[in-house]
């Protein structure tokens, strides 16, 4: 199984998963349900020479949930905010090779998961498909569910999910960084958090 280091993504798309399979059932939203990005937040962690830890981001997330369970999640492989700016443009280059987006798709079982009452939370384990640079990758992971109200739901890693750029083929854009920042090491293994909330569609 490849598992997507870029964090976000693979992140994303398996909350929307559990999200969505819970609340469509409840109140049967015919718009379906859309990520809210302002409230949303998705990071990916990296230590270079052994000792400096850092956390980085994507700012431009973007998915829905169908009243079906057809899941979409795009990511905006651009918006990446690593806190320096030519490091940003070196991932952009070299690690994503330009692409303007990662999509996640995945079809939900709607039937899967009782409807949660609004305070009510579960536990969650999804499976989805990411695609990135014409790789395709399946993601599993476990996470944290809860009715925040009618309207809107929270969908939170339970725990941390760590992805490996070696299954995501993008090692050689990580030798690239490496050489560039002239490091001594770069982790190929991130750990990823998110928090996700999705509001339910007109």
């Amino acid at each position: 199984m490849r598992k997507f280091i870029t964090t976000v993504a693979a992140a994303a798309i398996v909350a929307a998963l559990g999200f969505a399979a819970t609340p469509t059932i409840a109140d049967g939203h015919a718009g379906g349900w859309v990520l809210d990005p302002e409230l949303s937040n998705i990071s990916f962690g990296s230590i270079k020479n052994d000792y400096v830890g850092e956390s980085h981001t994507f700012g431009k997330t973007s998915g829905t949930v169908s009243a079906d369970g057809a899941v979409t999640i795009e990511l905006g492989l651009g918006s990446v905010q690593t806190n320096i700016d030519i490091r940003n443009e070196r991932m952009v280059e070299f690690v994503f090779n330009n692409a303007p987006n990662a999509t996640i798709t995945a079809a939900i079982d709607m039937e899967a998961l009782n409807a949660l009452p609004v305070g009510g939370s579960t536990t969650i384990d999804t499976e989805g498909t990411l695609s990135l640079l014409g790789v395709e990758n399946d993601l599993e992971a476990s996470f944290f569910v809860m009715r925040l109200s009618d309207d809107q739901v929270l969908v939170d890693s339970n725990g941390m999910v760590m992805l490996s750029t070696e299954d995501a083929e993008i090692d050689a854009g990580i030798d690239k960084l490496q050489e560039l920042a002239s490091l001594d090491g770069i982790t190929r293994v991130s750990p990823v958090t998110l928090r996700l909330i999705f509001n339910a569609g007109n």
